[in-house]
């Protein structure tokens, strides 16, 4: 399977907790990835995931821009090149502290993606 981004529905986040963020699922079990999800996750400026927990793991690496991933009340910053290993049941969230689009890959089992 071999596919492009641009050809990719774009799924607009919204919420009381969330800002300026979207996400495309590149290859799901629709695809044969039958346990997992890989996502690509983009947060405008000034935009920010929830700030939430779940049993599940994930997995992410930065593609382009500057933000903070925040674990359990510790801010750490991110950018082009970092990685990140959230545990589960981890307190989290993305912030885009940059003057562009942060745009993130995140790797979740199945049941972490309900879109």
């Amino acid at each position: 399977m071999i596919g492009k981004i641009s050809d990719v529905k774009k799924i607009e986040l919204s919420g009381p907790l969330v800002k300026h963020a979207s996400m495309k699922a590149l290859v799901s079990p629709e695809e044969g990835w039958k346990d997992h999800v890989m996502r690509v996750v983009e947060l405008g400026i000034d935009g920010f995931s929830p700030k939430h927990s779940h049993p599940w793991q994930h997995i992410n690496y930065v593609l382009e821009g500057q933000g903070e991933l925040e674990i359990d009340g510790v801010d750490t910053p991110i950018s082009e090149g970092s990685y990140a290993y959230v545990p589960g049941n981890k307190l989290h969230q993305f912030r885009n502290i940059g003057k562009k689009t942060l745009k993130f890959i995140c790797i979740v089992p199945v049941e972490g993606h309900r879109y």
